[in-house]
């Protein structure tokens, strides 16, 4: 995709604006941040900070971007304009951030990106769209995890209602990051290393009606040579797995069904997981899965597990377990006990909270449509907002208390208990010397109209670190794998209070200002009547 277009049109009617007036080269810095956790929550996961990276190292213009764009500016853009576009690249950009995967929080500066004014400007959007859906989805994907738990592995399998390609292996990617265990997404698996897994769908099952679709019934015992009829295997266990049950009469179960498991089976007998619930799970599927597992298992393999897609998810599950504790005690096979019960259905974090709350046996969660389509919230609501110009300091005054920026170039802490946990997020005036450890630290908590606050950090973490320099990837912060990002995720969320970790109701994360920055706001909003000439000797002398 040709990101450098990937934009909007305003882009290049600023730049152009710029150019003419001669300011295109001045310095300039913006910040990338949000307004407001997602889904009620408090915290969020930042994503796409590689692709972003990745982007400005290849960010340029191409004679065909040139041709296109003169096309659709005005005739009185001169021509030297787009020659000027022609030479320009990322080659004076800085970009400090937040490592990828990082916990983050409202109104803090996840990216900084520093450089010529025209050329900043130019990359607002394209950085927007890369960091947006991937630090939501990613933040969905957490939710989920933190809704059920370390224990059961969650399979993320929304392609097919993904919002385009595009969407779908974004989804893929940070659904992983954001706690997921593996997805069904073949490409995302590819691309990223992701782990890819896949069941049965109904389909297969009722492509077969009866016994004799099994044209090749035959299967070699795991380590031996000479194949075995599995289909007459197969059949003598079902005998004996209705008579256990006491289903009668024997072989009511759906026989297409079982011509389906049979095949799976003899194709893929080291990962035999089927879905039950096509017909009756209880009448049909989970009887029809014990004859071929135990078929299995008399000639040397494990069957995987069952998948349940329909119905009470929970109640079925603990049905199934109860009935492979049965035939694992019954037939002397001790692995049947602990098969795998997977489930999906349409599963939202809503769904998936009261599934977690009552009796369950299930080991595998798939989650497809309210994962990669962020049901709860569409959107994350990322901005991108100028704060400096030839290191003067520029805020965006508006009659919404909440649409105002903060302005300066700054620097971000992490303040600490004794305990570990974070007090709060600090932002303080690039200039301005670290908070010390062990000494009292005046603060102003943003949004509240509150007097000056005091805390006492027992240590202090500066969260931006120099990814991007002078055109290059910073040799001091390589990239880190996905697995290495999914790692720090769960690091950053760990980290947390737990207060702040809820899905409902959680407790408040404090960001806050310094003294000295909060001293610049007061004196910006005192001065928005004021000629600018005054704020400009306000922020001089007070440097």
């Amino acid at each position: 995709m040709e990101l450098p277009m990937l934009t909007d049109l305003y882009q290049f009617t600023m730049a152009y604006g710029y150019w003419r007036s001669g300011r295109h080269r001045e310095a300039a810095e913006f910040e990338l941040f949000f307004r407001k956790a997602p889904f009620h929550g408090e915290f969020t996961i930042y994503c796409g900070l590689e692709e972003s990276l990745r982007y400005l190292k290849d960010f340029g213009f191409s004679r065909s971007d040139l041709k296109y764009l003169k096309s659709v500016m005005p005739s009185t853009v001169e021509d030297d304009f787009f020659r000027y576009l022609e030479t320009v690249d990322a080659t004076e950009v800085t970009v400090t951030s937040f490592p990828e995967g990082s916990v983050v929080f409202p109104r803090e500066p996840l990216m900084r990106v520093r450089g010529p004014l025209l050329v900043v400007q130019v990359l607002e959007t394209t950085l927007l769209c890369l960091v947006n859906y991937a630090s939501l989805v990613a933040t969905n994907a957490a939710r989920f995890r933190l809704a059920v738990g370390p224990e059961k592995r969650l399979l993320e399998m929304g392609l097919r209602r993904a919002q385009g390609p595009d969407g779908g292996l974004s989804a893929s990617k940070y659904c992983y990051v954001g706690g997921f265990d593996c997805t069904s997404n073949v490409l995302a698996g590819k691309r990223f290393g992701i782990p890819v897994a896949g069941t049965v769908a109904h389909s297969y099952v009722t492509s077969f009606s009866s016994i004799d679709e099994v044209q090749r019934p035959a299967l070699r015992p795991a380590g031996g040579q000479e194949e075995v009829d599995f289909l007459k295997l197969s059949q003598t266990w079902l005998e004996k797995v209705c008579q256990l049950l006491k289903m009668m009469p024997p072989h009511s179960t759906n026989a297409g069904e079982l011509a389906a498991f049979i095949s799976y089976a003899i194709a893929f007998p080291l990962g035999f997981l089927v879905v039950v619930d096509t017909y009756s799970v209880m009448m049909s599927g989970v009887p029809n899965f014990c004859a071929v597992a135990l078929a299995l298992h008399q000639l040397g393999y494990k069957a995987v597990g069952v998948r349940l897609d329909s119905g009470d998810l929970a109640r079925q599950s603990v049905e199934v377990r109860k009935i492979f504790r049965l035939c694992a005690e019954r037939f002397d096979v001790p692995a049947l006990e602990t098969l795998s019960i997977a489930v999906s259905n349409d599963i939202s974090e809503k769904s998936l909270k009261l599934l977690t709350r009552v009796e369950n046996e299930i080991n595998v969660i798939g989650v497809g449509t309210h994962l990669v389509t962020c049901t709860l919230q569409p959107s994350l609501g990322c901005v991108y907002k100028l704060v400096q110009v030839n290191d003067q300091p520029r805020m965006k005054l508006s009659e919404d208390q909440e649409k105002m920026t903060i302005p300066g170039s700054k620097a971000i802490y992490r303040l600490y208990d004794g305990s570990g946990q974070p007090l709060l997020d600090l932002l303080a005036l690039e200039e301005e010397p670290p908070p010390e450890i062990g000494k009292e630290v005046k603060i102003y908590e943003l949004g509240k109209n509150t007097e000056t606050q005091t805390v006492t950090p027992l240590r202090a973490e500066l969260l931006h670190r120099v990814y991007f320099k002078n055109g290059q990837l910073s040799d001091r912060e390589p990239l880190p794998s996905i697995k290495e990002v999914r790692c720090w995720a769960q690091r950053s969320l760990t980290s947390l209070s737990p207060q702040h970790r809820k899905l409902d109701d959680p407790q408040p994360y404090r960001v806050a200002v310094t003294e000295k920055l909060h001293s610049l706001l007061s004196a910006l909003r005192r001065s928005s009547g004021e000629s600018r000439a005054g704020l400009m000797q306000y922020w001089t002398g007070n440097r």
